[in-house]
């Protein structure tokens, strides 16, 4: 899973630190305005610490003094329109709209090893639920690779919630959890992206085409992210990171959790996306995104026809009968209002 951290610079390219601070972060929203927090040549690193938006609902286990610092700072009125705490943007020089972004990830690592998975509202059976909102907390064992919960609590919806605000319980109020329970830890970026189109600050809840929330559980080390360049220096994000996501995030989150990366960004000019596509050891993925999950699906396979014809230089008649026959299309999430989908491909098809 933490595989290829650079030890130094390759081939000339520089290893930069950006780390999450009161000044190098935007809670809830993507602004081209913002004057970058770093300046990178194509093909440099980033050891980047990405910060989760839960740590308020268990701050014993999930701050240290600078992730408190952010808490306590942050004006709770400008933790809007979304709720995610991003770190950035990057600016990549010589990157153009048109051009292709890639995030290869090199190495994920727990800054903390708690996280939190919030059973929230807006997830998928809240009316199932007595319309009721829970927090469990999980460990991170990396030795072995697992996470495990280790206490819960009902948490108590204000009419009007705020991001990261501090909840406060009673320790009798947290309940024991079931035991043997271990969940695979599978790091990953909730939200990542390049700079949207639109002016002013834009919510980072819905995912669209230049990524943001897209929460792809297999955004993992080893995986590199394409996105199409949207703005002048393309303007990189990253945050919301995962120790662990299940295809859908039906209750509404992942295991929320901060978590500390080395990425390479890579300026592709030879490349042409529309939507973002992952590219893992043995898979391409597609996505769609859209509020009709239906219509949300359909763009995954659509983008996956267009993938195939443009990388193997096949038919499209002949693309999408590889994606009714080797390809699996899934649901990413259904809880941020634009619904996620996504293809998966296996990439020894072509031999």
């Amino acid at each position: 899973m933490n595989v290829m951290k650079p030890v130094g610079a390759a081939s000339g390219h520089k290893v930069h630190h950006l780390p999450a601070t009161l000044e190098t972060i935007q809670w809830g929203y993507f602004d081209g305005d913002v004057p970058p927090a770093l300046r990178i040549n194509s093909g440099d690193y980033v050891e980047i610490e990405c910060l989760a938006h839960h740590a308020g609902d268990a701050a014993d286990v999930m701050m240290d003094d600078a992730i408190r610092e952010i808490y306590e700072k942050v004006p709770e009125e400008t933790r809007a329109p979304g709720v995610h705490i991003l770190t950035g943007p990057i600016y990549v020089e010589g990157a153009e709209p048109g051009d292709v972004l890639e995030c290869r990830v090199l190495h994920m690592e727990p800054r903390l090893k708690y996280g939190i998975n919030f059973v929230a509202h807006w997830g998928l059976l809240h009316e199932e639920f007595d319309k009721k909102e829970h927090v469990l907390v999980y460990e991170a064992d990396t030795h072995k690779g697992v996470a495990r919960p280790v206490f819960q609590y009902e948490y108590d919806s204000p009419e009007k919630p705020i991001p990261g605000r501090f909840t406060t319980v009673d320790p009798s109020q947290r309940k024991p959890v079931s035991e043997g329970i271990a969940v695979p830890l599978r790091f990953h970026f909730g939200t990542a992206g390049v700079c949207p189109d639109q002016d002013g600050k834009v919510s980072t809840v819905p995912p669209g085409r230049f990524g943001g929330n897209v929460d792809n559980r297999e955004f993992v080390a080893g995986t590199s992210m394409f996105y199409p360049v949207i703005r002048k220096g393309a303007l990189f994000w990253a945050g919301d990171t995962h120790f662990a996501e299940g295809d859908g995030e039906v209750n509404g989150t992942a295991i929320e959790a901060h978590v500390n990366a080395t990425i390479q960004l890579i300026l592709h000019k030879d490349k042409k996306l529309k939507n973002p596509v992952l590219e893992t050891p043995d898979m391409w993925i597609s996505h769609g995104f859209n509020e009709d999950l239906d219509e949300a699906t359909r763009e995954a396979v659509l983008e996956m026809i267009d993938l195939l014809v443009r990388e193997w230089g096949i038919t499209r008649v002949e693309a999408y009968s590889l994606c009714s026959v080797a390809g699996d299309l899934r649901i990413t999430q259904v809880v941020d209002g634009v619904k996620g989908a996504h293809m998966a491909m296996p990439r020894n098809i072509k031999r």
